[in-house]
């Protein structure tokens, strides 16, 4: 599995993990702290660690880390890790962060998703926010024996060459690749917007092109569809009407569905495949997937952006509301 040739041998990662309980079916460190990149974000050495703890039972996992780390959590703590697991499944985009913690020595970041909601993400891109960080290279630093999750994040990866595959011309170069799927789980994040350098992308790409390429190599090799000149750094796609309907066909269920929603007429509720069909002979398809994109990305990007309000302990007021609302 492609993923499995990023895994780190960092004993700084693993000690940081030795602080939390031991229930992991993945655990990963991702962002500016472990790969290096230009602008703003360069600066590797004092960047906060950004980590994600996947758990098959969130209430237990909370419940365990509660004990060990209480002042992890904001003032939702209180409410015991049956809310917290509430919050962290039901708002935003099923992940539950804690920011802003000293370990070890650095500044961290964890959030905790449980097995199912990201293994749903990574097949059908509910939400496409922890999914898209796996579309990027980041640091495995503990993952169990899960068939299922393995196969998914295999899946996860495929999805987004096929994706891209769509939005992108008949010839390009492997950076052109790398860009368009480091963009995916950006398209519609209003952080792009407001508040984020807009050359996120690029600062992320360019500096882990060999990163990017240990990836996704095998799966490039792989892929019928593609003419992949290794040397060259060149790619050649089948943009036929018939070579994208198949690529259509194999996108996320999710994606598929906005991509209806997009082209749809109101009141003709045409089924998928045959607006798939449709799209598939559009000269501009790729515009078309990338609006679905947008309408997955966009709401899931601000929920959890909103819900980080009440887990960052912000705003005591809005903190006041949602515990009026859970009770």
């Amino acid at each position: 599995m492609a993923l499995q040739a990023l895994q780190s041998s960092g004993v700084a990662f693993r000690k940081i993990l030795s602080h939390f309980p031991e229930e992991l079916s993945l655990a990963f460190a991702y962002g500016s702290g472990v790969y290096r990149q230009v602008g703003p974000s360069s600066d590797q050495k004092n960047a906060m660690l950004d980590f994600v703890f996947t758990v098959d039972d969130p209430v237990a996992w909370h419940s365990k880390n509660l004990k060990k780390n209480w002042n992890h959590y904001s003032f939702l703590k209180v409410l015991g890790p049956k809310i917290i697991t509430t919050v962290q499944n039901n708002y935003g985009a099923g992940v539950y962060y804690n920011p802003l913690i000293m370990c070890d020595g650095r500044l961290i970041k964890y959030g905790v998703i449980s097995t199912s909601i990201l293994i749903e993400d990574l097949l059908n891109w509910n939400n496409l926010y922890i999914a898209g960080r796996l579309q990027k290279p980041v640091k495995i630093i503990a993952m169990n024996e899960n068939v299922a999750l393995r196969s998914a994040l295999d899946k996860n990866l495929k999805s987004a060459v096929t994706t891209a595959f769509l939005m992108l011309p008949e010839s390009f170069s492997e950076e052109d690749l790398f860009i368009e799927i480091a963009g995916l789980s950006y398209s519609g994040d209003f952080r792009m917007v407001v508040g984020e350098d807009k050359t996120k992308v690029l600062n992320i790409v360019k500096p882990n092109i060999a990163h990017f390429r240990e990836l996704y190599g095998s799966i490039l090799q792989e892929n019928p569809q593609v003419v992949y000149k290794i040397q060259q750094g060149r790619l050649e796609i089948d943009k036929s009407p018939e070579g994208q309907f198949t690529q259509l066909m194999t996108l996320p269920k999710t994606l598929q569905q906005q991509i209806n929603h997009v082209m749809d007429p109101p009141g003709k509720n045409r089924d998928v495949e045959e607006t798939l069909l449709q799209v598939a002979h559009d000269p501009d398809c790729g515009e078309v997937v990338r609006q679905g994109l947008s309408a997955i990305v966009r709401p899931s990007s601000m929920k959890q952006s909103t819900k980080g309000i009440f887990t960052a302990e912000v705003l005591l007021l809005w903190s006041w509301l949602l515990f009026c609302l859970l009770h």
